[in-house]
């Protein structure tokens, strides 16, 4: 049987880049999407698409417990502003217990600098805009770990959608604040996906050449 890596946030963003690198190496994957309008995009990536919205306990059981060959779980959920029901939260709680239940192997979840012990990096004013958002992204964390599933938290920091530079670290440093390209968060990501020393951590992403604030701090390193 073929391990297959199971994405939820396919349609847009760092998922949309994951899903594009974990194709590029020839890796079996199966995304959940709400609806169909990228389906087409995905599918033309060799992308099995399952449509399903993560709020719902049974589309996400039916796309996840029902396929024994999953053995990973990528989640880039996340609300837009404008969204009545964000899945920062819900979406992932209903994605790890699925996970739980289906016995997967790894869970890497993409949530943001300033949540958990990182709050301190972002300055208030982003703080202020952000702060109901990192709440919702800080109970996922915390399901996470608590699920007692192998993880990764990966949070970003400010995300561009340039192209990958190349100059994108990972830092178990809860001070750092900077940019990211959603290129380089995507690469990152997917050497985290077989690297057991990125196992049960979490870690901040940021753009070597893009902090905000100019201070030593250790990189962490996947290898």
């Amino acid at each position: 049987m073929t391990n297959k890596i199971f994405l939820a946030g396919a349609s847009r963003g760092v998922g949309r880049e994951i899903a594009e690198y974990l194709t590029a190496q020839k890796l079996n994957v199966k995304a959940l999407l709400r609806t169909e309008t990228a389906a087409a995009e995905l599918e033309a990536l060799g992308i099995e698409v399952v449509l399903g919205d993560a709020l719902s306990v049974e589309d996400v059981e039916r796309a996840i417990s029902a396929d024994a060959a999953i053995n990973t779980v990528i989640s880039t959920l996340g609300g837009l502003p404008n969204n009545t029901q964000r899945p920062d939260y819900l979406g992932n709680k209903n994605l790890i217990d699925a996970a739980v239940k289906a016995g997967v192997k790894k869970f890497i979840l993409v949530t943001s600098i300033g949540t958990g012990n990182s709050v301190g990096a972002l300055p208030p004013q982003a703080l202020a805009a952000l702060g109901e958002v990192l709440v919702e992204k800080e109970k996922a964390e915390q399901h996470l770990i608590a699920s007692g599933l192998t993880y990764t938290i990966i949070r970003p920091g400010g995300l561009k959608s340039e192209p990958a530079t190349g100059n994108g670290v990972l830092t178990e440093d809860p001070r750092i604040v900077g940019s990211i390209h959603r290129a380089d968060v995507a690469q990152l990501v997917v050497r985290a996906l077989n690297s057991d020393r990125s196992n049960n951590k979490v870690l901040s992403a940021v753009d070597r050449n893009q902090l905000f604030a100019q201070f030593e701090f250790a990189e962490f390193n996947l290898d």
